[in-house]
C-alpha cells in the first residue's frame, strides 16, 4: 500500500489539519533518508510532491520539491535533483514559510535548500555556485538563529568547503558543529561532526588522526541507526589507512564503502569511492596498475553517467598520472584536456589548478 494511502487510513479522511498528512509523509522520509534508503526515500518524495500538486499548496510544494532534490542528489541524479532545488527556492516566501519550520524538522526550509545544493553543485562541475550557495546557507542559518538550522548548515556547508579544498575552512565548520551539536545535547548532529572532522584530516594527510576521528564519528552514528554519508566516510577511512601503508584495512573499508553505495543507493560520490580504490591500488606494495586502471576507469564510467565533472576530472587526473607513468603521454594528455576544457569557473581550487599543472607536464 502506498505510504500516502496508508497515512490517510491511520489518520482519518480528511485530516482537519492540511499539513498532518505531508508532516507524516515527511517523517517516514527523514526515518529513510537518515537510514539511507535511496529507493524508498525517492517514493517517498515522489508520493510526497504528487499531493502537494495535486491540492496546489505552496508550503507542500516547496518541501516536495526540496525532498525529491535530496533523494535524487544522494542517489546520483545530481542535474535533475538540482532543477527540483530551484524549482523549491522560487517558491519560497521567508514571511510565510518561515514560521512553518517546526513542522518539518525545525530546519529552516531555505537553509536547507542551500545547503544540500551546494554539495550538488560542486560534482556538477560549478565550484563557485557551490560557494556561493554553501555561504548563503550559513550566513541565512546565522540570522535564523535556530540551532538545528545551525547545525544543518554546519554540517552540509563543510563537504562544499571540503570538496572545494578550503580545508581549513571545512575544519572549523565541522569544529562548530562538534561543538554546538555538544551544548545542545544534539548527540546525532554531533556524531556527524566528528566523521567529517576525520574526514578533513584524511584529506590532509593526518592519518592516524584520522583513523582515529573517523572510526568514532561511524561507530556514534552507527549507534543512533544513521548510514547517510557513510560511503564518503567509509573512503576517507580508506584512503587514511593506505597513507599508514595498512592495505589490508584500506581494502576492507573501500570495499565496505562500495557494498553500501549498492545496497543503499547512496551513489552521489560513487565515482570518488571507485577512484580511491584505484588510488589504493596503485599505492600498495604490489602496485597492482592493471586493477587501479580499471578502478579509475570505472569512475570515470559513473562520473560521465552522473554529469560530475569535478568526479570526472578527479577521475581523469589519476588515470592520465597513472599513463604518463606508463609512457603514455598523448592518451593521458588527450584524456584530461577535454575534461578541464570543460569549466569555465573554479580555477582557483586545487583540483583545476594541479588538473592545469599536470596538463602542463604532459604537453612539455
Amino acid at each position: 500500500m502506498p505510504c500516502e494511502r496508508l497515512c490517510r487510513k491511520a489518520l482519518g479522511e480528511p485530516p482537519e489539519d492540511p499539513l498532518l498528512l505531508f508532516s507524516v509523509l515527511y517523517g517516514f522520509w527523514v526515518a529513510n533518508y537518515v537510514v539511507f534508503n535511496g529507493d524508498v526515500c525517492r517514493d517517498l518524495a515522489a508520493q510526497f510532491l504528487s499531493l502537494a500538486e495535486k491540492q496546489q499548496a505552496t508550503v507542500p510544494l516547496i518541501m516536495g520539491h526540496r525532498l525529491m532534490g535530496a533523494s535524487l542528489l544522494h542517489t546520483g541524479d545530481l542535474a535533475e535533483g538540482r532543477a527540483h532545488y530551484a524549482q523549491a527556492l522560487a517558491l519560497y516566501d521567508p514571511a510565510e514559510q518561515r514560521p512553518l519550520v517546526a513542522r518539518f524538522g525545525g530546519v529552516d526550509i531555505r537553509v536547507a535548500i542551500l545547503a544540500n545544493r551546494s554539495i550538488g553543485l560542486w560534482p556538477l562541475g560549478y565550484p563557485e555556485a557551490a560557494l556561493a550557495d554553501a555561504e548563503q546557507a550559513l550566513q541565512y542559518a546565522r540570522d535564523v538563529s535556530q540551532a538545528p538550522s545551525l547545525m544543518f548548515a554546519l554540517l552540509y556547508t563543510s563537504i562544499t568547503y571540503s570538496f572545494c579544498s578550503n580545508y581549513a575552512v571545512a575544519k572549523a565548520l565541522a569544529d562548530e558543529l562538534v561543538a554546538l551539536g555538544d551544548e545542545k545535547g544534539a548527540t546525532f548532529w554531533k556524531a556527524a561532526g566528528i566523521a567529517f572532522q576525520g574526514s578533513v584530516l584524511s584529506l590532509t594527510g593526518q592519518a592516524a588522526d584520522a583513523v582515529h576521528t573517523i572510526t568514532s564519528g561511524i561507530t556514534a552514528w552507527r549507534s543512533m541507526g544513521g548510514t547517510v554519508f557513510s560511503p564518503w566516510w567509509l573512503s576517507c577511512l580508506a584512503r587514511a589507512y593506505a597513507d599508514l601503508t595498512r592495505y589490508d584495512d584500506a581494502w576492507r573499508y573501500i570495499g565496505e564503502a562500495m557494498t553500501l553505495v549498492e545496497t543503499t543507493k547512496e551513489r552521489w560520490c560513487e565515482a570518488e569511492v571507485y577512484r580511491m580504490a584505484g588510488e589504493i591500488a596503485f599505492l600498495s606494495s604490489e602496485r597492482d596498475t592493471s586493477k587501479a586502471e580499471a578502478s579509475f576507469e570505472r569512475a570515470l564510467a559513473v562520473a560521465r553517467q552522473r554529469q560530475a565533472k569535478s568526479w570526472e576530472l578527479r577521475a581523469a587526473m589519476s588515470l592520465a598520472r597513472l599513463w604518463h607513468d606508463q609512457g603514455n603521454v598523448r592518451e593521458a594528455r588527450e584524456l584530461l584536456a577535454p575534461v578541464y576544457g570543460w569549466f569555465t569557473e573554479g580555477f582557483d581550487t586545487r583540483d583545476l589548478k594541479e588538473a592545469k599543472a599536470l596538463l602542463e607536464e604532459l604537453a612539455a
